[in-house]
């Protein structure tokens, strides 16, 4: 497991949502955002999300034309410290695949919860996701449902 998670706003939101946040602390050793991500978000945090700037701003510079400021900062603070990026908008995931950095989305945070001991239902999980504007194909629930034996 990477020692270093740096999580987009959209995670935030949605594990906030479903009241899940806390997932991240049982599952992560260090969990950083940005300045940007943390203004994204607008409401207080938990003390174990550590606050990190990016010290070299050209990265989150050139990928904003790309992807929208806090995504752009989650991805040039991997690129500074390393580790894993958790972010759910496509265009921030196929950017992260072409800098090769390793990456998940929400759900597989949550997949991962799940087959940690975390979450008890994970079709429960999904049911709360669903009522957020998180968008969530039937296939993917499908597939997801089967992964982790539900």
């Amino acid at each position: 497991m990477p020692k270093n998670i740096v999580v987009d706003t959209s995670c935030l939101v949605v594990l906030e949502k479903i009241d899940a946040l806390d997932v991240l602390q049982k599952l992560y050793e260090k969990v950083f955002i940005t300045d940007t991500i943390a203004e994204e978000f607008g409401s207080p945090l938990p003390e174990w999300i550590q606050k990190k700037e990016i010290e070299n701003k050209k990265y989150q510079r050139l990928l904003q034309t790309s992807v929208d400021p806090g995504e752009a900062s989650a991805i040039a603070l991997v690129l500074e410290i390393g580790g894993l990026l958790i972010v759910d908008d496509i265009k921030a995931r196929r950017i992260a695949e072409e800098l090769s950095l390793d990456f998940t989305g929400t759900l597989g945070v949550l997949v991962e919860a799940k087959q940690n001991g975390h979450l008890n239902s994970f079709k429960e999980v999904l049911k709360r996701v669903k009522r957020t504007n998180f968008y969530l194909s039937e296939e993917l629930e499908r597939n997801l449902l089967n992964r982790v034996r539900e």
